[in-house]
């Protein structure tokens, strides 16, 4: 896996890959359709954003590359890039319990706050991606 030079593009499968953890410039691109939704993408080394319809979806402190970021009902999956290891918040329900996957081993349960973030930290290092799922009890 590699950068999304495009900063955000729809994968043949039905998924997005967004992020450039290699900009040292803000870059960004708003209004991207997706399934009758608009997405827009803030990305570079500091950080990476991911908007859905104007309200929140991810954010990674440093920047990140994410690779077929699937969201159901019950389960986020992506994939996830970095040159160091990055904190990762994504949206979900409010209130709820989730467990938390990396490359198939399981983290452990997380508890969403009341606005539905839920943040974890994920170990990365150039060159190598891990999948994260977050599964809804």
């Amino acid at each position: 896996m590699s950068v999304i030079n495009e900063l955000i593009r729809t994968e043949a499968n039905g998924t997005i890959s967004f992020g450039n953890y290699k900009l040292s410039a803000k870059s960004k691109v708003e209004d991207f359709e997706h399934d009758g939704d608009l997405y827009k993408v803030k990305t570079f080394n500091e950080i990476t954003k991911l908007e859905r319809n104007g309200m929140f979806v991810y954010e990674s402190v440093p920047g990140t590359a994410v690779t077929d970021f699937s969201v159901t009902d019950n389960e986020v999956v992506f994939h996830v890039e970095g040159d160091q290891d990055a904190q990762i918040t994504v949206q979900l329900e409010d209130d709820m319990d989730y467990e938390v996957f990396e490359d198939g081993v399981g983290v452990g349960g997380m508890r969403t706050n009341m606005s539905g973030k839920l943040s974890l930290s994920v170990e990365l290092s150039e060159g190598r991606s891990v999948e994260v799922k977050i599964l809804r009890k």
